[in-house]
């Protein structure tokens, strides 16, 4: 069984490989994690011990097999108590992580079973991330960026890269949430501004904002 610590650092290990093909860098986890590159050197030996990762010194760290499992588990965890949070008990989309982070390590398999059935059995987060069914096994998603649809084109938004308060409140008051279908009018050649047309409203959001708003292109409104 793996401790909290472990947990997390698994976890990131694994959220950080799925930006980056490569071996996961030590600096990257420590900045992640907003801890000193010694203390994750520490950890990653720990981690190592137990088969949970492979690494070698400046040369990143990959999970092992039962690395990536423990790692999956956990992201499981985190997003169907958000679904919880968000669906059953009222919180906004913006103060549920913290929480959520609190409950992805109660360790029972039985308790996650019950949760995702009473749940319905939910395919994403209340910010778009695809959740892992018990197997370990995520739907496949087409989604892209803001930034990538061609201007005149519909889109629906599934979801968003960035969770931290501020950036999920802004959306809100942008009415830029899950669901949302908006079209793209402009992307400013300057400074890579977008316009968009949501419900029959004009707004510009930065190229920052776009890049982190996740969307299915649609033919139509």
């Amino acid at each position: 069984m793996q401790s909290f610590t472990e947990e997390n650092y698994l976890k990131t290990i694994y959220h950080l490989s799925q930006v980056n093909e490569s071996p996961v860098q030590t600096n990257a986890i420590a900045e992640k994690m907003q801890t000193r590159a010694a203390s994750v050197t520490d950890m990653l030996k720990k981690l190592f011990d137990k088969q949970l990762i492979d690494y070698k010194k400046y040369q990143g760290v990959t999970l092992t097999t039962h690395g990536e499992t423990v790692a999956i588990g956990v992201v499981r965890k985190h997003r169907l108590w958000e679904v919880f949070l968000v669906e059953k008990l009222q919180f906004r989309w913006d103060e549920v992580h913290e929480i959520a982070e609190e409950l992805e390590h109660i360790n029972s398999a039985a308790l996650v079973e019950r949760l995702d059935e009473f749940l319905g059995f939910p395919k994403r987060d209340p910010h778009g991330d695809p959740i892992p069914n018990r197997d370990g096994i995520f739907e496949p998603s087409l989604n892209v960026n803001l930034h990538q649809i061609p201007k005149g084109n519909y889109a629906v938004i599934i979801g968003v890269s960035e969770h931290s308060p501020a950036f999920l409140r802004h959306l809100e008051k942008l009415e830029l949430t899950i669901g949302v279908v908006l079209e793209l009018i402009e992307i400013t050649e300057y400074d890579g501004s977008v316009e968009l047309l949501v419900n029959n409203k004009k707004i510009n959001i930065s190229r920052e904002v776009a890049q982190h708003i996740l969307v299915n292109r649609k033919e139509t409104v």
